[in-house]
C-alpha cells in the first residue's frame, strides 16, 4: 500500500493465492476465501481491491451499482439472470460496499480501468454490460477506452447518461447551483444527505403506497450508503455531475438498452435516457411508465422481463 487512506488497511489481498492475512500483530493468519470474498487486485500508483461476486455459467453480464449504493442494491436481477442461465457478476464501485477506498481515482476512467481489470482477469468475453444511473458511464467510458472487442451489447437503467450539468446546449439539465449545493450538503452532513436521498430515490411514499418498496428497503439503503467511503461519495457525485459523455455516445458500436422511467425525479428522462438513445446509433428506448429512478426494485419484474428480452436477441 503507498500510505494513503484505505479502508481495508489490516488486508492483503493475492489473487494468487485468494486468500488474505488479517493483520493482528503477532498473530497472522491465512484464510482461504475463495468462495466467499473474491477481490480483483490490480496497482497503478497504488494497489486497488475490487470486490465481486460471480453467480451461475452461460454469457457473462456485468451488473455496475449507482450512486451511492453497493452490488447489493441488484439483488432483484442477480437470481434471475443466474435463473435464466446468465453468469452474473457484480462488483462495488471502488470505495463502496467493501472495495478497497483510495483518497483519489474516481474519474470515470479510473472506474471504467477497474471494469476492464474485472473483465481482463476473469478473462471475460463476449460480456454484457448494465449500467445504473451512475454506472452508466462506466460503460460508455469502457467502450471509449478500452473498445468493444469483448462486448456483445450493453443496458443503460435509469442511467446519468449523456450529461447532467444544465449547459447552453443542455438547457433542461440540472443548474449548477443545484449541484453545489448537492456538494456543500454531503461536504456538511453527508449521512443526512442520503436519508433524505433515499426517499426521492424509490418516490418512495407513492411506490410505498403501491407495495412496491417498503421502509425497511429505505433503512437497508441508507446504512449502505453511509458505510461508503465519505472521500468516495463527493468524489464520484463530482464525476456523474460534471462528466459529459456525449461526444462519446457514437463509441457505441453495439447494441443498446435503454431503460428509464419517467417518474424520476432525480435523473428526468428528457435529459438523460431520450438524449441517450438518439445518440448512440442502435439503440431501443423502453420507458416505465410512472417508474421511479430506483426502478431496479420497485418495478423489478417489468426492468427484468426487458433485460431477459434484450438478451435474448
Amino acid at each position: 500500500m503507498s500510505g494513503k487512506f484505505n479502508r481495508t488497511p489490516n488486508f492483503a489481498y493475492s489473487t494468487d493465492s485468494m486468500a488474505f492475512r488479517q493483520g493482528i500483530p503477532g498473530k497472522p493468519r491465512s484464510l482461504n476465501i475463495k468462495e466467499n470474498m473474491p477481490f480483483i487486485t490490480h496497482s497503478k500508483e497504488e494497489e486497488h481491491s475490487i470486490y465481486y461476486e460471480d453467480y451461475g455459467k452461460g454469457q457473462p453480464v456485468i451488473l455496475i451499482h449507482g450512486w451511492p449504493l453497493s452490488n447489493k442494491m441488484w439483488e432483484q436481477q442477480v437470481w434471475k439472470l443466474v435463473e435464466s442461465g446468465y453468469r452474473c457478476i457484480s462488483y462495488d464501485r471502488r470505495g463502496f460496499g467493501i472495495s478497497s477506498a483510495p483518497w483519489d481515482g474516481y474519474g470515470y476512467s479510473d472506474l471504467a480501468g477497474d471494469l476492464n481489470e474485472i473483465i481482463e482477469q476473469l478473462k471475460l468475453d463476449n460480456c454484457v454490460l448494465v449500467g445504473f444511473s451512475m454506472g452508466g458511464g462506466e460503460v460508455i467510458r469502457y467502450l471509449t477506452d478500452f473498445g468493444d472487442n469483448r462486448i456483445d451489447k450493453i443496458a443503460l437503467v435509469s442511467s446519468i447518461i449523456p450529461l447532467v450539468k444544465q449547459h447552453d446546449d443542455n438547457p433542461g439539465g440540472v443548474p449548477v447551483e443545484t449541484l453545489d449545493s448537492i456538494k456543500e450538503a454531503l461536504q456538511k452532513d453527508r449521512v443526512g444527505f442520503l436519508k433524505e436521498f433515499s426517499k426521492g430515490f424509490y418516490n418512495f411514499d407513492e411506490n410505498a403506497a403501491k407495495d412496491r418498496i417498503s421502509q425497511a428497503q429505505l433503512d437497508y439503503d441508507f446504512i449502505v450508503a453511509s458505510h461508503a467511503s465519505p472521500r468516495a461519495t463527493i468524489q464520484t457525485a463530482l464525476a456523474w455531475m460534471h462528466t459529459d459523455f456525449r461526444p462519446e455516445l457514437a463509441n457505441v458500436r453495439v447494441p443498446a438498452l435503454v431503460v428509464h422511467g419517467d417518474g424520476d425525479q432525480t435523473v428526468p428522462i428528457e435529459t438523460s435516457a431520450r438524449q441517450a438513445a438518439s445518440g448512440i446509433p442502435d439503440a431501443t428506448l423502453k420507458v416505465l411508465e410512472g417508474a421511479p429512478h430506483g426502478l431496479h426494485l420497485t418495478h423489478a419484474r417489468e426492468l427484468n422481463e426487458m433485460l431477459a428480452g434484450f438478451l435474448k436477441k
